[in-house]
């Protein structure tokens, strides 16, 4: 009797064993979406990141191998202390199996080290720094909706080619701060420029006008806005209000997103130069979308809410065509299988974790040449995925050496 129930039981643990290897762990598949829902970044992806994420699944069928997909999410507060206590509970007693959105770098690359000591997937769609999928990548990190290389060569680029070859720069003090101001920086050199100066700025700030008084004194023709968020909003309205652009004197925000323009208003945003990798009206396929997010959520979608819908949408697919959960397996084909949905169209994952993707060079339109609500861009130019991303070789990771 006793031989009869060992042998029962170890049926059952191999069964079992069987069944988790090649199919989903837990009988559910559980994505976490951890960004800023409360702080300067609540508008660029927010809660509005969240519904993204919902609009993968249900575009996905709801079901993965089976079982049911399940979206939690959480306010990291812009916090990496926070964020990572988040994510450590999540990984551990939650059972979430990847970790995506992101905002903000410090948060980012805080949660990215814990996926990588815990052998966990992480999608990051809302922070910038190129560390992600530099020096500090990893085997199960993946860096989906833009970077401050992109963002230096889309709106950087530009700006030079007009003859903008004077620039002092407004910076946020932490690392996507110094990352987006040292790419900018050796792109304006690289191409004949001169950086004159720089000034770097608290999160959150809400005065900024002995920064920009520094600014206006440096005789910059162009005054690069190293930040995001309200931080972008609120310097831009304060420029305005000290003539600085009257006065000749170029702003480039350098992380700048419809959301915000929505936020400053076209009267106050008009004429400025940014970079996005989507656009709800590119195109029917682009507007399609936008116009079903709308819907949900009573806003148009920028790059950072369909980079996430595209980031779990992938994900999903991948899960699927390993057959498993298991982080090993899904990676796997997640750096081998090409993306291709409403954000990244013919989109590749390089060995570093980079998704590689156009971007798309705008400019913010005149009052008076918006045809309809949220119709706020000319496209100027699309920009190639090589041109916009660092070639991978190059980018520091060791994992592209091996």
């Amino acid at each position: 009797m006793r031989k009869s129930l060992l042998a029962s039981l170890a049926l059952l643990l191999a069964t079992s064993t069987a069944a988790f290897a090649d199919g989903a762990s837990d009988g559910v598949v559980k994505i976490g979406i951890l960004n800023d829902q409360s702080g300067v970044y609540a508008d660029f992806g927010g809660k509005s990141s969240v519904e993204a994420a919902k609009m993968a699944v249900e575009d996905f069928g709801g079901k993965v191998l089976g079982v049911p997909i399940e979206i939690v999410d959480a306010d990291h507060q812009n916090k990496p202390d926070i964020a990572s206590n988040i994510a450590r509970q999540w990984y551990d007693t939650d059972k979430v199996d990847a970790i995506m959105e992101l905002t903000t770098s410090s948060v980012a690359l805080a949660v990215q080290a814990i996926a990588k000591e815990k052998k966990k997937i992480d999608i990051v769609t809302g922070a910038a720094t190129t560390d992600l999928t530099g020096k500090q990548c990893s085997p199960y990190g993946f860096h989906w909706a833009y970077d401050t290389h992109a963002l230096a060569v889309g709106t950087g680029g530009a700006l030079v080619k007009q003859g903008g070859d004077t620039w002092f720069f407004l910076t946020a003090d932490y690392a996507f701060g110094y990352s987006l101001e040292q790419q900018t920086s050796d792109f304006v050199k690289a191409n004949g420029g001169k950086v004159v100066g720089s000034v770097r700025h608290p999160l959150s700030t809400n005065d900024f006008s002995s920064f920009l008084l520094q600014a206006q004194s440096s005789g910059a023709k162009v005054i690069g806005l190293a930040n995001a968020g309200l931080d972008t909003s609120n310097a831009i309205k304060q420029a305005s209000e000290f003539g600085i652009t009257q006065g000749g004197q170029h702003l480039a925000a350098l992380l700048f997103t419809l959301a915000e323009v929505h936020g400053l208003g076209l009267q106050a945003a008009q004429g400025l130069t940014l970079t996005e990798g989507y656009y709800w009206n590119l195109d029917d396929k682009s507007r399609e979308f936008g116009k079903r997010f709308f819907a949900r959520t009573g806003k148009m979608p920028n790059m950072i809410h369909t980079g996430t819908y595209s980031a779990v949408l992938q994900y999903l697919k991948a899960v699927q065509k390993a057959g498993t959960d298991d982080t090993e397996a899904v990676a796997k084909e997640l750096h081998g299988m090409p993306v291709d949905d409403v954000f990244g169209r013919g989109g590749t994952v390089a060995p570093n974790g980079r998704m590689i993707h156009d971007m798309y060079l705008l400019q913010v339109k005149k009052p008076e040449e918006s045809k309809e609500p949220w119709d706020y861009f000319n496209v100027l130019a699309t920009i190639p995925g090589k041109e916009a991303y660092i070639d991978p070789a190059k980018s520091g990771c060791d994992l592209v050496k091996q």
